[in-house]
């Protein structure tokens, strides 16, 4: 069988403004950042938009879950996951140099009993039998140096992210870039989770929209997404009331 080529790995390197530390892959385009203040905080907007998952779930049970993330980007939500949520938390990156870069510059903790960061290729970890039915929280956020599209966006690729969910498990995915399609992407999403299991975000100001979909269709209340939301934003300091607003079923 033969081998498939190793991709070309952008040069890794960050910047710092204010409070706030920056990576980039390469270029000026913003693949991640880190309040250094409050390394295990979520800063981008979006990125706290991938933790909207929350509200599908009991808090009481998050602890106990699993989550992963296929891009670790400046490892906001792996920190999160591990540190505040005390979640075991797998994370997949390509590129060492992010790897490294994380550790030396955005405070990533080491591996231990709870935290694993594995060099590999998203698509073939999905696609994996390893994993399968393992993953309670799957967040994938999978974009190259140009940020133009994202690296994976197949129906195949959703179906195998979709294969990786526990029985009450969802993705969040971050769909952003000059040259994607918002629409095409969304739509390979449904038809790989099904009717009823998509929701999504409206865009932030930067561009960027959160889709989330769900393993098995839910549709919460609102009384109880209110509760739960209530909960997430005491505990953990996420603006969950705010997701209520700008985030609803796609049809």
């Amino acid at each position: 069988m033969k081998a498939r080529p190793t991709p070309q790995l952008p040069e890794v390197n960050f910047s710092d403004q204010g409070d706030v530390r920056y990576l980039h892959l390469g270029t000026e385009w913003i693949q991640g950042s880190m309040l250094m203040d409050k390394p295990f905080d979520i800063e981008l907007e979006y990125v706290q938009r991938m933790m909207v998952w929350l509200l599908f779930v009991d808090p009481a049970s998050v602890a106990k879950r699993h989550a992963m993330q296929l891009g670790l980007g400046a490892a906001s939500l792996t920190k999160f996951c591990h540190k505040r949520l005390r979640m075991r938390t797998t994370a997949i990156e390509l590129n060492p140099q992010v790897v490294a870069a994380c550790r030396l510059w955005f405070k990533l903790p080491g591996d231990d009993s709870r935290l694993s960061v594995i060099l590999g290729d998203a698509a073939e970890v999905a696609a994996h039998e390893h994993w399968r039915g393992a993953v309670d929280a799957l967040q994938v956020d999978l974009y190259d140096h140009e940020a133009a599209a994202p690296v994976l966006d197949s129906e195949a690729f959703y179906a195998d992210c979709r294969k990786l969910l526990t029985d009450d498990g969802c993705m969040t995915v971050n769909l952003f870039g000059r040259s994607s399609s918002y629409a095409q992407s969304l739509e390979k999403i449904q038809a790989a989770f099904g009717a009823g299991s998509v929701w999504a975000f409206k865009p932030t100001r930067e561009g960027n929209t959160v889709v989330l979909a769900l393993r098995a269709p839910q549709q919460p209340n609102r009384a109880t997404l209110a509760e739960r939301a209530e909960t997430i934003e005491t505990r953990w300091g996420l603006p969950a009331r705010k997701w209520l607003r700008v985030f609803k079923p796609v049809a």
